[in-house]
């Protein structure tokens, strides 16, 4: 059942904080991906461990890996990937979009499913990709969830076009699996932009230092057929998880610092730098780590946000508090996440007393008073995230399902509280 609501704690003093925060989902299931592919053990340190990442986990020992936990960290030994199986992809969509491929590999059938919002979610584009590329699909001509693959225990790859606007996911699962293709892949997208960008680099750059051959010009990724090295795969801290700790010292006027903070970085999150300092924060990085230090009032956001899309709850909500009006753009895709995220950013922003409204690929936010209210979450975790800046300056904020966050942050409202409301 879910969670019952959740008070947001109300902040009333400048936040000074150092919010440690655990290892990037999107990191996590890539180097799992690649660990269950390799060709020998591999041990991931300081992993996030979350739904999204447990189902990744769960999904590859379904298919013949051996994941064991010492201590915190990941143990992987790749084995035989075999069916029949069964795979829960839960709302993850780094699951649903990297789990096909391997499975594509796997001798037998392979059945895999998910929450009924995943079965709405862009599919089609990969299916279709392994399918060119000669793997056997039965999705009973949904191009969605749920569906089998019927493996044969290889695929021949080669070269394949995409459309791949809805999500970078969609190219990424193609190359994490690339290596282990009798031809490997060249995966060219033809269609409007792909969104969130440094997500691709990251894919690229992992395959990378497992010793993939990798190569990419503007729209096209070439990947060679060849081994994947087992051996110690580093996980960072997980930097968009970090928005909303980051955010609420603008909104308070305090001071958090995330410590750990990568100096280079393929995480999309590390945008929050230069976009947290045009809404005024002055942020600095140094040993501790990132700080952001709130200077009084902020100004609202005038940006493109199509490479950092999963920053926008959290933007949207400093945005409503801001004192002047934003306009965030280039995320139509945000309407296929794990729910339409402008819609529901507008519906309970509003709902509060704000003034938002959808744009055809973004939102308009005039700020406004607010006042207490129940924020729905919609099944999102950042929708919770959202909800949680909202309510350190507004009053009575009660926020549906808190237990969403277990996606990519399970400690979260205990992290928020100890931030917003130090002892």
């Amino acid at each position: 059942m879910p969670s019952p609501h959740w008070s947001a704690p109300v902040a009333h003093a400048p936040v000074d904080a150092a919010v440690p925060l655990p290892g990037s989902k999107s990191m996590t299931n890539r180097a799992l991906i690649l660990a269950a592919l390799a060709d020998a053990p591999s041990t991931i340190t300081r992993p996030l461990h979350s739904r999204d990442t447990e189902l990744m986990a769960d999904a590859l020992r379904a298919l013949g890996a051996g994941i064991g936990e010492d201590f915190d960290d990941w143990q992987v030994t790749p084995g035989e990937l075999a069916g029949p199986a069964r795979v829960d992809v839960g709302l993850a969509g780094t699951v649903m979009r990297f789990l096909p491929p391997v499975a594509a590999l796997a001798s037998g059938e392979v059945a895999v499913d998910g929450d009924p919002r995943a079965r709405e979610r862009p599919m089609g584009p990969i299916i279709t990709a392994l399918r060119a590329l000669g793997a056997d699909i039965d999705d009973g001509g949904r191009g969605a969830l749920p569906f089998t693959v019927r493996g044969t225990g290889s695929v021949n790859g080669g070269q394949v076009v995409i459309d791949a606007s809805g999500s970078s996911q969609l190219v990424s699962g193609l190359l994490l699996a690339a290596p282990r293709f009798e031809k490997g892949v060249e995966v060219r997208h033809e269609g409007p932009p792909v969104p969130s960008a440094p997500h691709l680099a990251m894919t690229v750059q992992m395959l990378r230092d497992a010793g993939a051959a990798v190569e990419t010009e503007q729209n096209v990724w070439r990947v060679a057929p060849g081994p994947l090295r087992g051996g110690e795969r580093a996980i960072e801290p997980d930097l968009s998880n970090a928005a909303q700790f980051l955010g609420a010292a603008l909104v308070t006027g305090g001071r958090v610092t995330v410590p750990g903070w990568p100096a280079e970085t393929t995480q999309p999150g590390d945008a929050l730098r230069d976009l947290l300092a045009q809404m005024g924060a002055e942020v600095s990085l140094g040993p501790d780590g990132l700080t952001v230090r709130g200077t009084g009032a902020y100004q609202g956001l005038n940006a493109d946000l199509h490479e950092v899309g999963e920053l926008t709850p959290v933007l949207a909500a400093l945005a409503a508090l801001a004192g002047s009006p934003s306009r965030l753009t280039g995320i139509a895709h945000l309407r296929g996440h794990e729910t339409d995220r402008l819609a529901a950013l507008v519906t309970e922003i509003n709902g509060l007393g704000g003034d938002a409204r959808e744009l055809p690929d973004g939102l308009e936010i005039n700020p406004r008073p607010l006042h207490g209210g129940v924020f729905h979450t919609y099944d999102d975790h950042r929708m919770v995230m959202a909800a949680a800046v909202l309510g350190l300056a507004v009053p009575g904020i009660e926020v549906e399902n808190p237990g969403t966050v277990g996606k990519t942050l399970p400690n979260f409202t205990e992290l928020w509280a100890s931030m917003a409301a130090p002892a």
